[in-house]
This record gives C-alpha cells, structure tokens and sequence, in this order.
C-alpha cells in the first residue's frame, strides 16, 4: 500500500480521528523509526494547529518526520516553501480561512494538505537519497 493509500484510509477511519500531524507521521513509522502506537501519542496534540490556529498539523507532522529521517536544512526549508506556495500559507487558521474563502469544506480540505505534505516528504527524502 502506497503512501497515499494509507493517508486515505487513515483520513476514512471513522472510529479513531487521525488528525492531520498524526495522518503525516503514521505512513512514515518505519522510516523514523517510531512504532505506531508512539507516533500516534507524539502527533496527538499538533491538530489544528497546536490547537490555537498556529502551524497546521500536517505541517509539523512533515517536518517531524524530516527531522526524524536527517533531511538537510535545505530540505526542510524546501518543504515550508512548497506547502506556503501551494496554500498560501502554513497555519491552521489561515489555511482554513483561505478553503472557507474559496467554498472548500474543512475536511476535503485538511485531507488534501495531508495527502499533498505525505507525498512532498516523500519526493524531498528520495532526493536526497535517503530510503523510504
């Protein structure tokens, strides 16, 4: 099952709410080397942005499993620069106002931020080499 696919069924899963930093780090356990059960505890607390409209889950989320992989500086910057780019912005509530501003439903939306952070991270440590 690709990257993605899990994003999806995890974002479905109507008996746990995955939220977006979870949603980020849980397809990439193996590579951080965090079992699930620990990835799930450590995003716990990052959705909707630190719960305060601050930096978007998947978001931090991307950038804890860069950190995790040991993506370079430029790496990482590259990531806040895409997402920024794509979005206009990297937190929560500006995400989600823009969506609102646009007619987006709060879930579809969130749900493509995660799947499009899970693929980004996943493009950025394949170019620097590292296993994924």
């Amino acid at each position: 099952m690709t990257r993605r696919e899990q994003v999806a069924q995890l974002r479905a899963d109507t008996r746990v709410h995955y939220n977006c930093c979870q949603s980020v780090l849980l397809p990439f356990c193996q590579v951080c080397g965090l079992e699930r059960e620990t990835a799930f505890k450590l995003g716990e607390y990052f959705n909707a942005g630190m719960r305060m409209g601050a930096v978007c889950g998947a978001v931090t989320g991307g950038l804890m499993v860069l950190g995790m992989a040991g993506a370079g500086e430029e790496t990482v910057k590259r990531f806040r620069e895409e997402v920024q780019g794509r979005y206009g912005a990297l937190d929560c509530a500006a995400l989600l106002k823009r969506a609102q501003d646009r007619g987006l439903e709060r879930k579809p939306h969130c749900d493509a931020v995660v799947e499009e952070a899970v693929a980004l991270v996943e493009q950025l440590l394949l170019e620097e080499g590292r296993q994924v």
